[in-house]
């Protein structure tokens, strides 16, 4: 380590030191999923994550049905609510994503964080 991260380090409390230490530089999709899945919010995004998936498994069987009828008015009823469950699974994870996000914004504030103590150090 070098001078700077020894100084970083030290600047850290435990908190922030184990929220750092969750956070990797390069994290995949996977991860960041898993990663919304913690703190506070943690049991709300599991909770969009499991509707989005009966959601999605849902929108397979709609679309079974509209391939499979016959009956112009079914037809189309089906076509419909394939259209709204489209719909619905897009804002589910367009909530996800803004999740995700956060997390990720979070994680910046704290490195941006510890460059102010740095510098308030030098100062000082």
């Amino acid at each position: 380590m070098t001078n700077t991260d020894d100084r970083i380090t030290a600047a850290l409390d435990e908190d922030d030191k184990a929220f750092l230490a969750s956070l990797d530089s390069e994290r995949g999709l996977f991860q960041q999923i898993g990663d919304s899945w913690q703190g506070p919010m943690g049991g709300w995004a599991k909770l969009i994550f499991g509707f989005t998936f009966i959601m999605g498994m849902l929108f397979l069987f709609v679309i079974w049905q509209v391939a499979h009828t016959s009956n112009p008015i079914v037809h189309t009823l089906w076509a419909i609510s394939g259209i709204a469950l489209l719909i619905v699974i897009g804002f589910a994870k367009q909530w996800m994503f803004e999740r995700m996000n956060m997390i990720t914004i979070l994680r910046e504030l704290k490195r941006l964080q510890v460059q102010v103590a740095m510098l308030s150090e030098k100062l000082d």
